[in-house]
């Protein structure tokens, strides 16, 4: 029987929006308990590897997000698992690069 939160999520119930491969592995980053819903937002390290393509493993969104160089909001995040939502803005320090979280319709 299980007790407590459950920490993982697997790749298939993922949220469509996130547009992660159905072959490229057997798990997906669950965000952490934060401002938006599961289903309304999406993992730093998503946006970070997937998306962005700042880093190409798990390691490296780690150590980009350990330097605290990602501000969500105006506010540094060292949570990798981080939800962001709609309308945040993430911004990147080094590169001086912001982005918007916005639904494609």
């Amino acid at each position: 029987m299980a007790r407590g939160i459950i920490r993982h999520l697997k790749r298939m119930y993922a949220p469509k929006h996130w547009m992660l491969d159905k072959l490229r592995g057997r798990w997906a980053p669950k965000p952490s308990a934060g401002p938006h819903k599961l289903r309304e937002c999406m993992p730093l390290i998503v946006m970070l590897r997937e998306r962005l393509k700042y880093a190409l493993t798990y390691r490296e969104v780690k150590m980009i997000v350990m330097q605290r160089l990602i501000k969500v909001d105006g506010k540094v995040r060292s949570d990798m698992f981080y939800p962001a939502g709609f309308m945040d803005v993430v911004q990147i320090e080094k590169t001086k690069e912001y982005f918007r979280l916005l639904y494609n319709t």
